[in-house]
C-alpha cells in the first residue's frame, strides 16, 4: 500500500469499493470478501470492519484491521487509529502516534493533535502548540476550540480583537488568504464569549455583519439567537435573510409548533430569492408532516416565474408528484414545458421516466429512452437501466451498463454484487 494512492482513492472513490458498497456487501452476507479486500488495500473496506469490532470492543482486532494502513504513514489512517486507541483507553499511545505528523507541518493533524491532547488533560500544551499560528483562520478555530479547558480564553480574546482592528492584509503579496479574514475572526471571539457566559457581547459582535453575503454570517448569529431561546430577535433578523428564517422555523418545528414554522416560511417579505428558499424550505416542512398535497401547492408557482423553471425545480416538483401519488399531474405539468436547449431538454425528458413508471407505463419509459436522440450516451445508460432494475430486469441493466462503464461503475457494481456475481463488480470499481 502507498499513502499517496490510498489518499487519492480517499478523496475522489475512484478504482475502490466505496462506503455504501462496503455497506451492501456486509448486508448481503458478505463480509469474508470484505475482510479479504480489507487486507488488499480497501480503505473502505478495512475502515468500516474496524468500526464494528470496536463497537463490540475487540480493540485489539481492529487495531489490526488498520494497522498496514497505519503503517503507510496516510494521515487519514493514522488520525483514524489515535481515534480507536483513545476509546480503547489508550490516550499516550494516540498521542504518540499522532505526534510526528504534527509537528511535521501537516495542518489537519495539527489541529487534530491538539484537540486529542485537550481531551486528554493537555490543554495547556495543545493551547501552546496552537498559539503561533494564531494568524491561520484554520488552526485558530482549534486553538479556540482548546482555549477554554487551558484557562486561556481571555487571552484569546485579546489576539482575535487585534486581528479583526487589523483587517486584510492585502498589500503582502505573499498572501494567501490563510490568515483568518475580520469576519472569521469575530465568529472565532463571539464563540469564546459564549463560552464564557457573555452572550450579550456574542450578539452584539455577530450583529454588525448582517448584510454579510457569506452564508455563514447568517448562519452563526441565527444559531446563537436559537441556543439562547431569543426567539424575538431571531424573527426579526429572519424577516430579510434566508438562513435565520430557515432556523427559526427549524427552532419553532422542534418544539412541536408545526403552524408557527409555515408562518416563518409563509411571511411576504424579502426578495424573490429569499421568497423561492423559503417556499422550497416550506414545502420539505410539509411533506414531513404528511402533508404533500400542501407541498405540491407551494412549489408549483415556483415554476411559472420567468424566465421559466430550471431543471434542478423541475425535478423537486416531479419528484413531489411521484412520490404522493400524482404522477398522472406530473406529465401534464411536464407537458407545458418548452425547454430551449438540449441540456434542459434532456433533463426535462429524464424527469419523466419515473412517472410513466409510476403510472405503469415502464415498457413506454424505456422504449423512449432507447430512441431517443442521447440514447447512446453514458446518463442515458443510467437512466435506462434503472427503470430496468426497478422493474426487476436487472440482467438486461447490467448489459446495458456494461457499455457505458467508465461512466457508471458504482451503479453497476451495486447491480452485480446483487445478483451474487462479486467478483466481477470487484473488478469493475477496482479498475475504473
Amino acid at each position: 500500500m502507498d499513502a499517496t494512492d490510498l489518499d487519492g482513492r480517499f478523496r475522489s472513490y475512484r478504482r475502490c469499493i466505496t462506503p455504501y458498497l462496503v455497506s451492501r456487501l456486509l448486508e448481503l452476507g458478505y463480509a469474508e470478501e470484505v475482510a479479504f479486500q480489507a487486507g488488499r488495500g480497501e480503505w473502505f473496506c478495512a475502515q468500516e470492519l474496524a468500526a464494528r469490532l470496536a463497537g463490540r470492543e475487540r480493540w485489539a482486532e481492529a487495531w489490526e484491521m488498520l494497522a498496514p494502513y497505519v503503517a503507510t504513514g496516510w494521515w487519514t489512517a493514522v488520525e483514524a487509529a489515535a481515534g480507536l486507541l483513545e476509546a480503547w483507553g489508550k490516550p499516550d499511545e494516540a498521542i504518540a502516534l499522532t505526534r510526528p505528523h504534527a509537528e511535521g507541518g501537516d495542518r489537519l493533524a495539527r489541529a487534530a493533535f491538539a484537540r486529542l491532547l485537550a481531551r486528554n488533560g493537555r490543554a495547556g500544551e495543545a493551547y501552546e502548540l496552537l498559539l503561533p499560528h494564531v494568524e491561520d483562520g484554520f488552526l485558530a478555530t482549534a486553538l479556540v476550540d482548546v482555549a477554554g479547558a487551558a484557562g486561556r480564553d481571555e487571552d484569546l480574546a485579546a489576539l482575535l480583537a487585534a486581528r479583526i482592528a487589523a483587517g486584510h492584509r492585502r498589500e503582502d503579496p505573499a498572501y494567501r488568504w490563510t490568515a483568518p479574514s475580520p469576519a472569521v475572526a469575530v465568529s472565532l471571539l463571539a464563540t469564546v464569549r459564549e463560552r464564557q457566559g457573555r452572550v450579550d457581547d456574542a450578539v452584539a459582535l455577530l450583529r454588525p455583519h448582517p448584510a454579510d453575503s457569506a452564508v455563514h454570517a447568517h448562519s452563526r448569529l441565527a444559531e446563537l439567537l436559537a441556543r439562547h431561546d431569543r426567539v424575538e430577535e431571531l424573527r426579526t433578523y429572519a424577516a430579510d435573510l434566508a438562513m435565520p428564517a430557515q432556523r427559526l422555523a427549524e427552532l419553532l418545528e422542534e418544539r412541536g409548533d408545526v403552524e408557527g414554522a409555515i408562518a416563518v416560511y409563509r411571511m411576504p417579505e424579502g426578495s424573490q430569492d429569499l421568497r423561492r428558499h423559503r417556499a422550497l424550505r416550506l414545502a420539505e416542512l410539509l411533506e414531513r408532516h404528511g402533508r404533500g398535497e400542501e407541498a405540491i401547492a407551494v412549489v408549483r408557482p415556483l415554476a411559472d416565474v420567468p424566465p421559466g423553471p430550471e431543471d434542478w425545480l423541475v425535478r423537486r416538483l416531479c419528484s413531489l408528484y411521484a412520490d404522493h401519488g400524482r404522477a398522472a399531474a406530473g406529465l401534464e405539468f411536464l407537458d407545458t414545458l418548452n425547454p430551449h436547449d438540449s441540456d434542459e431538454a434532456w433533463a426535462f425528458f429524464e424527469a419523466r421516466l419515473p412517472l410513466l413508471a409510476a403510472c405503469g407505463r415502464s415498457e413506454e419509459a424505456i422504449e423512449l429512452v432507447r430512441a431517443h436522440p442521447e440514447g447512446d450516451t453514458w446518463y442515458a445508460a443510467s437512466a435506462l437501466a434503472r427503470l430496468l432494475a426497478d422493474a426487476g430486469r436487472l440482467e438486461e441493466a447490467v448489459t446495458v451498463l456494461g457499455a457505458h462503464v467508465s461512466g457508471n461503475s458504482a451503479d453497476l457494481a451495486e447491480y452485480l454484487i446483487t445478483l451474487g456475481r462479486v467478483e466481477e463488480a470487484l473488478t469493475v470499481l477496482q479498475q475504473h
